[in-house]
């Protein structure tokens, strides 16, 4: 019985070592694909491309926009510098499947590396350059990410000073107790307290970067959560095929938090909020509080 433990607990070493390790000397390069989803803010989506091209190798870049808007506009592809910029008319079927549409068009172009990240954002001059290198030792990682200035949440807080330094994460916290992915840091002024490169718990959809590896041994993003807990879906299924989620303090961006879904407390934030707390705790959550989350679910109907 000892024995067969310990072979146990080999086997899941051994396979833990080949998912965070070994299967990384396979790969010829590090370029990868930037995915983007945008629904109805192509404003948003222009400001993100143009802040794209002021980064460093932006002619290097390669992105894929699927824009399921319902209210459809032309994005003008040939004023980018990118090496490759297509944006695809896709039907709206959630966050998820936005993803998934995004990874599948890469795999057929031979691109293995993807970084999901979300239209209302400003990249950091090194963005590009620090993914890259990201992806020489890590199969999914993400980043640190401010406010952008003036989208502060507590903004009477802060000193003119601290503006685009106030942190919005850097790295997750799952809070199983209530169903909540935390984000470390949220609200600091940053001093340096976070400048480590670590295991995280939860990586949040906002700047999100994995390859093929892990998409080959998880899977596709789940389209049943259409919009928010996909990314922390994600995570837990890749925490369990043996994956370690890394935060990268170098690959930074500011988030104009929320504007791509009318910001927080908006009805659809809380609509897909709160129905995917309780399909993401009733998947993961343990047995005490899938219990506390049926009487959530089913008391105010009665």
């Amino acid at each position: 019985m000892i024995r067969d433990e310990t072979c146990l607990k080999f086997t899941m070493l051994q396979t833990t070592q080949r998912l965070n390790s070994g299967s990384l000397n396979q790969r010829p390069n590090n370029m990868f694909g930037i995915i983007i989803i945008n629904y109805n803010q192509y404003q948003l989506t222009r400001e993100f491309l143009d802040s794209l091209t002021l980064v460093k190798n932006a002619n290097q870049a390669m992105v894929y926009i699927a824009d399921v808007s319902t209210n459809r506009q032309k994005i003008d592809t040939k004023k980018y510098p990118f090496k490759h910029l297509a944006v695809a008319d896709e039907k709206n079927n959630g966050y998820a499947y936005g993803v998934n549409q995004g990874v599948k068009y890469f795999l057929k172009r031979g691109i293995d590396k993807f970084c999901v990240i979300n239209n209302d954002v400003i990249l950091d001059n090194n963005f590009l350059v620090e993914v890259e290198k990201g992806f020489i030792n890590k199969h999914v990682f993400g980043g640190k990410i401010y406010y952008a200035p003036g989208y502060e949440y507590h903004k009477s807080r802060y000193k003119k000073s601290d503006l685009g330094k106030v942190i919005w994460y850097a790295g997750g916290i799952n809070d199983w107790a209530n169903v909540y992915t935390k984000h470390r840091g949220v609200d600091e002024v940053d001093h340096g307290q976070y400048e480590d490169e670590e295991k995280t718990d939860f990586i949040t959809g906002c700047l999100f970067c994995f390859d093929k590896f892990v998409w080959d041994e998880v899977g596709p993003w789940d389209e049943k959560y259409f919009l928010y807990y996909e990314d922390g879906d994600y995570c837990e299924r890749a925490k369990r095929k043996g994956f370690d989620l890394i935060y990268n303090p170098k690959i930074i961006i500011w988030h104009k938090v929320s504007q791509s879904t009318g910001g927080p407390g908006s009805s659809i934030n809380q609509k897909y909020q709160n129905t995917n707390r309780i399909r993401f705790g009733l998947k993961y959550a343990p047995i005490k509080t899938k219990i506390h989350l049926l009487k959530e679910k089913l008391l105010p109907k009665i």
